[in-house]
């Protein structure tokens, strides 16, 4: 802010709180602060903050921005993380350069497929494909996981083996599957009219089914895919022992949108069973607005950190319980946060005000065209 938009503090006690407190930025008539500083300076400290010589109050302050974009879910996840006794600077100070943001890299390996001719019929109300031919039926199921033979947790208990929709088309994309009575566009094109976002889940499902992971649904966890590690077997098969999975996948489009609510819903309903979250950003991020809010400070060995003593650890994507966000808001914020060598958290604040916060970690997938991420909960 320049000029006659500048807002300032007027007493010099809390002017000294201000810099002691790392608000604001020096400027030529003291430290300037930015609208969310003045909020909690006038609402926690009693501060008296003015403008071209006149005193604000908050809702004279506030009520400028009344018709802004989450203004209150910013204001509110910078009071939270403040009233911790951490500090939250805008995003466009400067700050110490951090250390890289962390990654985590996953296993890789390949799925090879045997080479031979099966044969299937597909249900398409149901979207599912029988193959009757038991022993290459047992084969696929046994070696590679793929289909459900018999009965589920039970192998032995029927002779045919499943395969879903994903399976369907993943087997006649590699030349081993032929369909009595559908061709594989007549199944994309069903799938499709079923959900828009159809190829997107495809996409990402056959990106972890070709490096060796094994992919199914995760219906009952709220996601999309559940996921086991490359080596992992059927349950109920009788050379292996039972696998559990510990990862599930959400896919979320760029050009789709959810309801911040629901969208952390499924995060919680995946780390209450124990579940690694792992969000999947179909395709390449691309540069595009910026959607960062705060650059934070944390605190290493329960010392909190500060500006001109230790560098920022995260950005900050600041959110309310009733707001949508789309894939491409979330893959900016994350493309932003990475370009200034910190790691995000995106800061929900619900309706009474209390704020959760979503740490985000890349994924490393070798070879993979798109970018994943870990999504934890963490308190500050």
């Amino acid at each position: 802010m320049s000029g006659r938009n500048e807002i300032t503090v007027s007493d010099a006690s809390t002017a000294d709180i201000v810099r002691r407190g790392h608000y604001g930025e020096r400027g030529a008539k003291g430290q300037h602060l930015s609208v969310e500083e003045a909020l909690y300076l006038i609402e926690m400290r009693n501060a008296v903050c003015v403008r071209a010589g006149k005193e604000l109050s908050f809702e004279e302050i506030a009520a400028a921005f009344s018709k802004s974009s989450k203004f209150m879910a910013r204001y509110f996840t910078y009071k939270d993380w403040r009233d911790r006794g951490l500090v939250a600077v805008p995003s466009g100070r400067k700050y110490e350069k951090p250390q890289k943001p962390e990654s985590k890299e996953y296993p890789s390996s390949s799925l090879k497929l045997p080479k031979e001719s099966i044969h299937a019929t597909f249900f398409q109300n149901d979207m599912i494909s029988i193959l009757d031919e038991q022993d290459k039926g047992r084969n696929l199921y046994d070696r590679f996981w793929i289909g459900q033979f018999g009965s589920y947790k039970a192998a032995d208990r029927g002779s045919l083996n499943k395969l879903d929709v994903y399976e369907t088309l993943m087997l006649i994309d590699a030349g081993d599957l032929s369909l009595r009575n559908a061709t594989r566009a007549e199944v994309a094109s069903l799938a499709t009219g079923r959900r828009p976002d159809f190829m997107s889940l495809y996409e990402v499902y056959c990106d972890w089914r070709a490096k060796g992971y094994v992919v199914k649904t995760g219906f009952k966890f709220g996601t999309h895919f559940r996921v086991y590690f490359p080596g992992a077997r059927p349950m109920g098969a009788s050379d292996a022992e039972q696998t559990h999975s510990k990862h599930v996948i959400q896919v979320f489009p760029k050009d789709s949108r959810l309801l911040i609510s629901e969208w952390a819903r499924a995060i919680r309903v995946a780390h209450s069973v124990r579940k690694t979250f792992i969000l999947a950003l179909p395709g390449r991020a691309k540069s595009g607005k910026k959607e960062i809010d705060y650059v934070l400070y944390h605190r290493h060995g329960g010392e909190a950190d500060a500006p001109g003593r230790n560098p920022p650890a995260f950005a900050m994507l600041s959110l309310g319980e009733e707001e949508y966000l789309s894939g491409q808001e979330l893959s900016n914020a994350i493309s932003e946060a990475s370009g200034k060598g910190l790691g995000l958290l995106l800061a929900i604040a619900d309706r009474e005000t209390a704020v959760t916060y979503y740490r985000v970690r890349r994924i490393k997938l070798k070879g993979s065209a798109h970018d994943y991420f870990e999504i934890d909960w963490m308190q500050p």
